[in-house]
C-alpha cells in the first residue's frame, strides 16, 4: 500500500501540480484515505481514474486537499496590533502605495480584512492587495464575496456595518472593498513569488508542510519582501530559526526584513 501511495502522489502531481511530498504524510494520507472511502473507491488507482474523468470528483478532491479554514479578523488581538502598530509603521515607511500580498488567502476573508483595517490609515481607493491561493474554487468564492454569519463572528461591528449588506442569512461584502483585491492562482511550492512586497500575510497554512518545505517558503518570502517589510504568520506558526533565515522580530508572529 505504501508503494501505491507513492504512485498516487505522482499521479496527483501530474493532474494538479500539487506536490503531496511537501505535506506531513501521515496527516495528509489519512485525510485522503477518508475521502476515497467516502466516495466508495477501494484503491488509489481506481480513484485516480475517477479524478481524470469526473470533474465533480476532481473539484471535490482539490477542495478537500487544500486546507480552507478561514474567517474574518482571526485572532483579533493580532489584527489590533496590525492596526495600531504595524500599518502605521509601514505607511510611514512606504507611503500610500504600500504593497501587500495575502498568500494562501483561501475564501478571501483575510485580504478583505486587510483592506478594511488599512482603510483606517490610507484612502481605500489607494489600496491594492494581491491575494493568492492554489485552489481555484475558493478563489471563485472569494471573488463572489458572500459569507456566512459564522465567518464574520470575530469581525468588529464597525466593519460589518460599513462594508457588508445582509442577503438572507448571508453577508455580501461591498464592491468598494472587492475592487481593492486582485485574486490570483498560485502554488507556494512551485510558482514565482511577487517582488518588492512591503507586507506578506500567510497564516495557518505553513503548519501543514514539512520542515524543509517551510524553510523554503520562508526563504522565498524573505526574498519577496522589500528591506523594512514584514511577514505576518499565524498564531501557531512561530519561526524558530528566523534569525538564520535573515529575519528580525520584535513582536510575536511578525518577522521583519532588516532595512
Amino acid at each position: 500500500m505504501a508503494n501505491d501511495y507513492e504512485s498516487f502522489k505522482k499521479n496527483v502531481y501530474d493532474l494538479t501540480k500539487i506536490d503531496l511530498n511537501a505535506y506531513k504524510e501521515r496527516q495528509m494520507k489519512r485525510r485522503i484515505d477518508t475521502l476515497i472511502a467516502r466516495n466508495k473507491y477501494t484503491n488509489y488507482d481506481d480513484y485516480v481514474r475517477g479524478l481524470r474523468t469526473n470533474k465533480e470528483l476532481f473539484d471535490e478532491f482539490v477542495n478537500y486537499l487544500t486546507i480552507n479554514v478561514s474567517e474574518f479578523y482571526r485572532n483579533p488581538q493580532l489584527w489590533d496590533q496590525l492596526d495600531k502598530e504595524i500599518f502605521p509603521e509601514l505607511v510611514k515607511r512606504f507611503g500610500n502605495g504600500i504593497k501587500i500580498w495575502s498568500a494562501a488567502c483561501s475564501t478571501g476573508d483575510e485580504p478583505y480584512s486587510l483592506v478594511m483595517v488599512l482603510a483606517k490609515h490610507i484612502p481605500i481607493s489607494k489600496i491594492k492587495i494581491i491575494a493568492t491561493d492554489i485552489d481555484k474554487q475558493v478563489l471563485d468564492k472569494a471573488r463572489a464575496g458572500l459569507y456566512s454569519a459564522q465567518s464574520l463572528k470575530g469581525l468588529p461591528e464597525e466593519y460589518k456595518k460599513k462594508y457588508f449588506t445582509q442577503v438572507g442569512n448571508s453577508f455580501q461584502i461591498s464592491d468598494e472593498v472587492k475592487k481593492c483585491v486582485d485574486f490570483r492562482s498560485h502554488n507556494l511550492l512551485k510558482d514565482p513569488y511577487p517582488k518588492d512586497v512591503n507586507l506578506i500575510v500567510c497564516r495557518n497554512v505553513v503548519i501543514y508542510f514539512t520542515e524543509e518545505a517551510k524553510d523554503e517558503i520562508y526563504r522565498k518570502f524573505y526574498q519577496s519582501l522589500t528591506p523594512g517589510g514584514s511577514l505576518f504568520v499565524g498564531s501557531t506558526e512561530q519561526i524558530i530559526n528566523y534569525k538564520q533565515l535573515g529575519y528580525t522580530s520584535k513582536r510575536l508572529f511578525f518577522y521583519d526584513k532588516p532595512c
